[in-house]
C-alpha cells in the first residue's frame, strides 16, 4: 500500500521554476493504452436517450468492452452495470465506503489492459481518508494509494487513465486551502500514478505522486486528440475554471482564483465562469469540443478547443435536466451524461437520477 509517498520540502518558487523546463521523456515503466480510438464526430445533443433512471447519486462512470457502462452510486457504494435496453444491475459493492457530504464512492476507471487483467479502479471516501483501490468484479479491493485527507466537501475524486497509461487522480483541498500549495500533501493536486499506485518515475518531483498543484477541487479530467490534459476546477465564490494541465505547473489556489496570477508564477486558466453559472464537475472531449457538466449552473457547457486554447463557451440544456455531474465519451462516440439531483443539493425530478446518452452523428 502506498500513502503519501515521500515528504518533500520544496519552495513553491522552485516548483514554478521547474514547471518551465521541458518535460522529461516518458519513463520505461509507461504502459501504452490498448483502447480503440474513438470517432471524432460531434454528438447529437438533440437526440437524448434515457439509459437508466432511479440511480442514487451517480458519480463515477466508465465503459466496458461490450459497450455497457459501470456507474458508481456515491452514497450506497454500489456499482451498477447499465446499458441500452436493460435495467440497471448491481454487480459490485465497494466495501469500506463512508459516505458523508460530498464524500463516498466517487470516480471509476477501467484498466487500459482490462481485457487481460479485468481490473476496475475506484476512488472513494473511507473511514479516515480518501483512497484509490483496484479490484476485479469477482474479488476484493487492493488499496493502491491512501492518505488523501477527507472532509465533508472538496474531496476531488475523478480518476482516469491517460494516453501514457498512467493513472491520474484529481484531489481537493479537503477544506484546508493551504494543502494545495504544499508539495508534500496529496490534497489540492492532480496525482499521476502507475497502474500499481506508485508515483510515476518522470513526475516533476522524484518519488512524489504530484503532477500539478494549486488546485481547490478537481472533479474533471479529459485529454484531447493530441494528448493534452484538461481539468475542471471548482472556484470558491467567484470563478470556476477549465485549465490546461502541464507537468509541474502551479494553478494558484488559494493565492488566486480565476485569472491574474501569471505575474506570480501561476498558470492562468483557459476559461472561467461565475460559480453560479457552472460549478463544473466532469468534463469530456469529443473532436474539438470540451463538454463540462455544471452542478449549480444546471447546464452543459460546450467549449471549442484549438491547439490547447479555448474559444467562446456556449451552454445547452439550461434548466432541462437539473444538476449535471458526469459527462463521458463512449467508445462509439456517443456522449453520456449523468444528473445529480439526489445529492442533497438538488431538486429531484421524476425518475432522478438519470443517465442520458446522445449518439454520435
Amino acid at each position: 500500500m502506498v500513502g503519501v509517498a515521500t515528504t518533500v520540502i520544496l519552495a513553491v518558487g522552485v516548483l514554478s521554476a521547474c514547471a518551465s523546463d521541458k518535460e522529461p521523456a516518458p519513463a520505461t515503466e509507461t504502459v501504452r493504452s490498448t483502447a480503440p480510438s474513438r470517432p471524432q464526430g460531434a454528438p447529437d445533443l438533440g437526440a437524448a436517450e434515457e439509459i437508466a433512471h432511479g440511480i442514487d447519486v451517480p458519480w463515477g462512470l466508465t465503459f466496458l468492452p461490450d459497450g455497457n457502462a459501470l456507474v458508481a452510486e456515491r452514497d450506497s457504494g454500489r456499482i451498477l452495470r447499465i446499458g441500452p435496453g436493460h435495467a440497471p444491475e448491481q454487480i459490485y459493492q465497494v466495501p469500506g465506503v463512508v459516505a458523508s457530504g460530498e464524500g463516498g464512492l466517487l470516480g471509476l476507471a477501467l484498466s487500459p489492459q482490462y481485457d487481460q487483467n479485468h481490473y476496475v479502479y475506484a476512488y472513494f471516501t473511507a473511514q479516515n481518508d480518501n483512497r484509490i483501490v483496484r479490484f476485479r468484479l469477482d474479488g476484493q479491493p487492493e488499496v493502491l494509494f491512501d492518505g488523501i485527507a477527507k472532509a465533508s466537501n472538496h474531496n476531488g475524486g475523478r480518476i482516469a487513465f491517460g494516453p501514457d497509461g498512467m493513472l491520474y487522480a484529481g484531489t481537493g483541498d479537503a477544506g484546508q486551502s493551504g494543502r494545495a500549495q504544499d508539495p508534500a500533501s496529496p490534497n489540492g493536486k492532480i496525482l499521476r500514478l502507475t497502474p500499481e499506485g506508485r508515483p510515476a518515475a518522470d513526475n516533476p518531483i522524484a518519488d512524489s505522486p504530484m503532477y500539478s498543484l494549486g488546485h481547490r477541487n478537481v472533479q474533471g479530467l479529459a485529454w484531447d486528440r493530441e494528448g493534452r490534459l484538461f481539468a475542471a476546477e471548482f472556484g470558491q465564490n467567484r470563478f470556476d475554471e477549465i485549465n490546461l494541465i502541464e507537468s509541474g505547473h502551479n494553478y494558484g489556489w488559494p493565492t488566486v482564483e480565476g485569472v491574474g496570477g501569471a505575474d506570480r508564477g501561476f498558470t492562468e486558466p483557459l476559461t472561467t465562469w461565475s460559480t453560479s453559472e457552472a460549478s463544473p464537475s466532469g468534463i469530456a472531449i469529443a473532436g474539438d469540443t470540451l463538454y463540462a457538466a455544471a452542478l449549480r449552473g444546471e447546464r452543459l457547457w460546450t467549449v471549442p478547443l484549438r491547439e490547447g486554447t479555448a474559444g467562446q463557451p456556449r451552454d445547452v440544456f439550461r434548466d432541462s435536466y437539473g444538476r449535471l455531474r458526469t459527462v463521458m465519451v463512449a467508445p462509439d462516440g456517443a456522449l453520456w451524461l449523468t444528473t445529480s439531483n439526489t445529492d442533497g443539493r438538488g431538486n429531484p425530478r421524476t425518475n432522478d437520477d438519470r443517465v442520458l446518452r446522445f449518439p454520435a452523428r
